[in-house]
């Protein structure tokens, strides 16, 4: 079995990490570089750095705060938010992201998800996906959970994965900043029915929470937020707690 991966997420808005509950009430939770390379020394395997205001906004992810990530990093990381062009993810990638986050561009012009993987290789390639549960089924969201679309999530993460994503990164909003645990159901149906990895998000309190992703959810990362940034699990604790569970994890590596 692949080793299980821990990815701490920051939501960069105004240059600064914020983390709330389903998507408002945004607290400060720091500067993003530095606690980026605080998480790559504790061990963390990736992480995710997401831009939550630019689509909405209207504006670009900045290439500079990539760069900035990139140079106190070990570890690779993702970057998202604003990206609607080939031109936009090179930036990016020239700066230093190991991989790109794409997801309201992607739903309303799903061929860029085509065009990014021929371009550059579905590996650097995460579909973000955030979606509610309304009506009896899962509906995305874009705009940082601002709009609802007439999108399924399991279908609109299958045609994604068939397009070319190598990754999916599924945040349940009803489950964001509540710390009751993962959406269990929905992540293993998602791990079941897709070819590539899921990384489920949204909802990380505990320790327990974790094993339930990998296990129940059949998750293959786990993303978590405040947990982190205000110190209320240590990575490498989380990790120990994993590996005597019997859940296969990485101890620290780091790319050249």
């Amino acid at each position: 079995m692949l080793a299980k991966r821990i990815i701490p997420c920051l939501d960069i808005k105004d240059g600064r990490t914020v983390k709330g509950v389903h998507f408002a009430n945004l607290r400060d939770a720091g500067d993003p570089v530095a606690l980026g390379a605080q998480y790559s020394k504790e061990g963390a395997d990736e992480l995710v750095f997401l831009d939550i205001t630019a689509t909405h906004e209207k504006r670009k992810t900045l290439a500079q705060l990539a760069r900035s990530i990139a140079q106190h990093l070990t570890i690779p990381f993702t970057i998202g938010g604003g990206i609607h062009t080939l031109s936009d993810a090179y930036t990016l990638l020239e700066a230093g992201a190991d991989k790109i986050s794409v997801n309201s561009a992607a739903v309303r012009h799903p061929q860029l998800i085509d065009q990014l993987a021929r371009q550059f290789g579905s590996q650097f390639v995460v579909v973000a996906i955030d979606a509610r549960y309304e009506a009896g089924d899962w509906w995305v969201y874009l705009n940082g959970g601002r709009l609802r679309t007439q999108r399924r999530l399991l279908e609109w993460a299958q045609e994604a994965a068939a397009r070319g994503a190598g990754e999916i990164l599924f945040t349940s909003m009803d489950h964001d900043g509540t710390k009751q645990g993962f959406a269990l159901d929905i992540t293993a149906r998602l791990s079941t029915h897709l070819p590539i990895p899921i990384i489920a998000s949204g909802g990380a309190g505990s320790k327990a929470h974790f094993l339930e992703a990998f296990t129940t959810g059949k998750a293959d990362a786990a993303l978590a937020a405040s947990i982190f940034h205000f110190g209320e699990i240590a990575i490498g604790e989380l990790k120990q707690y994993l590996h005597e569970r019997g859940i296969p994890v990485r101890w620290p590596t780091h790319k050249s």
